[in-house]
């Protein structure tokens, strides 16, 4: 009778650390970041442009620029002004454009007014991802997981911060500025 409750508590707690060291190793998995690609020299890849206009179609205000991993175009697309981001193979990876702050989930504007009431609202723009493409996101120095969010600039006199507002309404320190 000791022998199988010996064999069982052995099991039992074999079986807890397998499941501990599984869970530390998702965790690992989930901080870790892909490095991005720097592009090399200072010329668009025609492949991008080809692909540009392709996802995009014409846009005869479209002003390209090669900025460190990826290629750059900003246009104008149904009234409204775009920044669209090609990584180093040439795929979208997704588009910027500006937003006001009533864009913003009601949830997000309520924390921000709450937690951030001392701040002035800047800039809001807003980062759609093209789900076909897991490269991550850069913006403001820091690179991120590729997902739709919203990127708020706010200064409180000398000192400038971003939050990242989720679409769900959820807000979290982005960077220092």
């Amino acid at each position: 009778m000791k022998t199988i409750a010996i064999l069982a508590m052995t099991i039992f707690f074999a079986l807890e650390f397998v499941q501990t060291q599984a869970q530390e190793t998702k965790n690992e998995v989930r901080t870790e970041r892909k490095a991005l690609i720097k592009l090399e020299g200072t010329k668009v890849s025609e492949l991008a442009k080809t692909n540009f206009y392709t996802d995009f179609g014409n846009a005869p205000d479209a002003l390209w620029k090669r900025v460190d991993t990826f290629d750059q175009v900003t246009f104008t697309k149904d009234g409204k002004k775009m920044t669209a981001f090609y990584d180093f193979d040439a795929n979208l990876v997704g588009t910027t454009s500006l937003k006001k702050f009533s864009d913003l989930p009601a949830k997000g504007q309520q924390e921000i007014k709450a937690k951030y009431k001392d701040y002035t609202v800047r800039t809001v723009i807003f980062f759609y991802d093209n789900q076909a493409n897991e490269t991550d996101m850069v913006l403001y120095g820091a690179q991120f997981d590729d997902a739709d969010n919203y990127f708020v600039e706010l200064t409180k006199g000398a000192e400038k911060i971003v939050v990242e507002v989720n679409p769900s309404g959820f807000v979290s320190l982005f960077k220092k500025l």
